[in-house]
């Protein structure tokens, strides 16, 4: 871990359609607002196959994907089609449209973090690379297993952007500073084919990139990791109405417009699977979500430290 001093910062994006960054205006990531928080320790980098191994090794923990789904967790699905599993990235043979996920995104029995494609793929050749397929609760079941916690939404993006302000990444304004790339993220033609040009396709090992002024690897790309907060679109402009907010920790209650029905909790930092073409919230300010009980390959976390856990 590596130890932020705090300080205040203006969180959040301006809309990255203007400049031609991205395609998405990015408007739960508005407005920007100022924040206040107190000195923490954050990990270095994503939690690895490794360290979550050795946690259930200790423990014996069965993550959300190893565990049978009941009828009551999902009604109206057959009982021959409850099992444990979860979603695996798989290419399309040709060009699709990208406003329909479940086209690439398949629910693959037996998929979970020791065979992240599903049986008969392994970690035995990954263990420095970001553990996956681990829900929400199986995240902060390993923080607290650590003696840590996830990070809130503001700790990540304060640490991320590594004392800079406004950057629209980790490491500055250009995506690929003297031509080269700086994460792990997805070229070529989503969701066809990933040509690799950063030199992974698929996950890489932890801090195959260059680290940010705080010495944190893989803030953006590589895999999305887990936050503590609820995602509410609106969160934002509930802030911004309190001047300088200390130490958030988000909202009571989660509200996504395109599926109010669903709760979920604040993504960040982007994933191997993020492209101009389809998902460019690798972006430092921009945010992701995902219903917490929703594993699935690209989706890892990284753990902080508080003073008052010490």
């Amino acid at each position: 871990m590596v130890w932020i001093p705090g300080g205040s910062f203006w969180m959040g994006s301006a809309d990255p359609t203007v400049g031609g960054h991205c395609h998405e205006p990015m408007d739960d990531a508005r407005p920007i607002h100022r924040v206040r928080l107190s000195g923490y320790f954050i990990d270095v980098t994503e939690v690895t196959n490794e360290s979550f191994a050795a946690f259930v090794q200790a423990t014996g923990y069965v993550t959300l994907a190893e565990r049978k789904p009941t009828a009551a967790e999902l009604p109206g699905v057959a009982e021959a089609d409850l099992a444990a599993g979860s979603s695996v990235f798989t290419p399309t043979p040709t060009a699709v449209r990208l406003d329909q996920p479940l086209q690439w995104w398949r629910y693959v029995r037996g998929a979970d973090w020791r065979h992240p494609e599903g049986p008969g793929s392994s970690i035995s050749e990954r263990a420095s690379h970001p553990v996956v397929h681990v829900a929400y609760q199986d995240a902060l079941a390993y923080a607290r297993w650590a003696g840590k916690d996830l990070p809130s939404e503001a700790e990540w993006e304060f640490a991320a952007r590594g004392g800079a302000s406004g950057k629209l990444y980790p490491w500055g304004d250009e995506l690929k500073p003297e031509g080269r790339f700086a994460a792990n993220i997805y070229q070529g033609e989503f969701p066809v084919r990933d040509t690799a040009v950063d030199g992974f396709a698929g996950s890489a090992p932890v801090a195959s990139f260059a680290a940010n002024a705080y010495g944190l690897h893989d803030m953006a790309g590589n895999v999305w990791e887990w936050t503590l907060d609820w995602y509410r679109a609106d969160e934002y402009t509930r802030l911004a109405r309190n001047g300088e907010t200390v130490d958030p920790r988000g909202p009571d209650s989660s509200f996504d417009p395109s599926e109010p029905q669903t709760r979920k909790r604040v993504q960040r930092g982007g994933s191997f699977l993020c492209t101009s073409d389809y998902c460019t919230r690798y972006m430092v300010g921009t945010r992701g979500k995902a219903e917490p009980h929703s594993p699935s390959g690209h989706v890892g976390f990284r753990c902080v430290m508080r003073v008052t856990q010490k």
